[in-house]
């Protein structure tokens, strides 16, 4: 009998996935490591590489097809000596895969006469693909960095696997200024997507798994978890002044404000650990590790890789850790416990020029810290009035977990700590 291939758990949370391409086609030989299709989770695209040996014979669950269910049939692989006729029992059993859902994709509309050039450059034979309707391959990396960079991916001709389009093809496109995507404009948008009733013209852009994740667990966060804040400001003149000392002597991997604030927000909860919790419903469970959640922005939503034991790192350890899961994190390439897992969350929107806000609760995590810009505001320092750098910080709290006396007695910790920075490095 063909084996079976499944839809694989690629987390422990996850229950269900987007099929986002086959990298194999059937009939192709497939051995144990190859990869054969990526799978969209809530939180990256992932490869998944063959466990079997044998032939590609029937791919059961399109390319595209999202709320693919964990443990599901996705394809079928023929074993040595198998053939064709193998694969009509199993076919049979198999479940009816989601049909894909279709993503309009808007024209772009034609420049006018004086912006055409007199000779329009040749297209790279690949630009076909676009033409005809054809799907581009490309790598998860590629395709974050096509994004980012404005390059159209059918555009290129792909050096990898079967014409893939890989890291090196998306460099060598940057290097010779390949052309940019085409951009929709109002008249193509009005061609896909006809106004509707009291509204403008529109296109839709279906949820992808991480978007709809996103969205399911800030509902329930918002809903179960009774939020309340805490806001105080912090001075952080002496800790400019040291980051700036330290800098000084460091010809890269600069540290920047928001590794002192992750060091701190660690050791305050050292210091105060009825804040390092979360909710059950049959206890409240008190971590003894201090593993912070940093939010990241990434194309496609949020995302909190965890430097763990905080506590216990230098600023240089966690300088360089938040670096490379932050760059990893926004190419997808974080590796679930990563980001699953965390005792408590920072959010730092200050690089944005945000005074202050409130963050949503990170379930299951109690409590998350939302960091604002530090600016120059007037204060009064010694019964005199004086200029000063202030970063306001909130702390949204899970009332079910932390009481409002422990929330302000971890605020004042970690204000102690951000205003002396140098009893961190001691």
């Amino acid at each position: 009998m063909p084996i079976e291939i499944l839809m694989p758990a690629l987390s422990p949370t996850m229950t269900e996935g987007n099929l986002a391409k086959w990298l194999k086609n059937e009939g192709e030989a497939v051995k144990p490591g190859d990869v054969i299709a990526e799978i969209e989770t809530d939180k990256a695209t992932m490869e998944v590489e063959a466990v079997d040996e044998g032939k590609l014979g029937k791919i059961l669950v399109p390319a595209g097809s999202q709320g693919v269910k964990v443990n599901q049939p996705i394809a079928l692989l023929l074993e040595e000596g198998e053939d064709a006729s193998a694969l009509a029992k199993a076919a049979t059993a198999a479940p009816k895969p989601p049909a894909p859902t279709p993503t309009p994709t808007p024209t772009a509309a034609p420049a006018p006469v004086a912006q055409q050039p007199s000779a329009a450059p040749a297209a790279a034979p690949a630009a076909t693909a676009a033409a005809t309707g054809e799907r581009v391959f490309a790598s998860p990396l590629a395709r974050r960095m096509a994004q980012q960079a404005g390059l159209d991916l059918a555009r290129l001709n792909g050096s990898g696997p079967h014409g893939r389009v890989v890291k090196a093809d998306i460099d060598a496109a940057l290097a010779r200024g390949a052309p940019a995507a085409a951009k929709p404009t109002w008249a193509a948008v009005s061609a896909v997507a006809p106004p509707a009733f009291g509204l403008p013209a529109f296109t839709e852009q279906p949820h992808s798994m991480m978007r709809k994740v996103i969205a399911r667990r800030l509902v329930e966060s918002k809903r179960e978890a009774p939020h309340f804040y805490l806001t105080l400001d912090c001075n952080i003149d002496r800790l400019l002044q040291l980051r700036q000392e330290i800098n000084a002597k460091r010809e890269k991997d600069k540290i920047s404000v928001n590794d002192f604030v992750i060091k701190a927000s660690a050791l305050a909860l050292k210091q105060v650990p009825a804040a390092n919790a979360s909710w059950t419903e049959s206890a409240v469970r008190l971590y003894q590790a201090a593993d912070v959640s940093v939010a990241v922005a990434t194309p496609g939503g949020l995302i909190t890789p965890i430097i763990r034991g905080a506590d216990s790192k230098s600023l240089s350890t966690i300088s360089a850790e938040m670096k490379d899961l932050a760059g990893r994190a926004r190419e997808g390439k974080l590796k679930p416990e990563e980001y699953q897992g965390g005792t408590f969350s920072v959010s730092n929107l200050g690089m944005f020029g945000i005074r202050e806000f409130a963050a949503v609760i990170n379930p299951p995590q109690g409590a998350i810290l939302a960091v604002g810009a530090g600016e120059q505001r007037p204060i009064v320092k010694d019964n005199a009035l004086a200029i000063a750098t202030m970063m306001s910080c909130t702390l949204s709290v899970d009332h079910r977990v932390v009481d409002g006396a422990i929330g302000a007695e971890f605020l004042a910790a970690f204000k102690k700590l951000i205003e002396d920075p140098l009893s961190m490095l001691i």
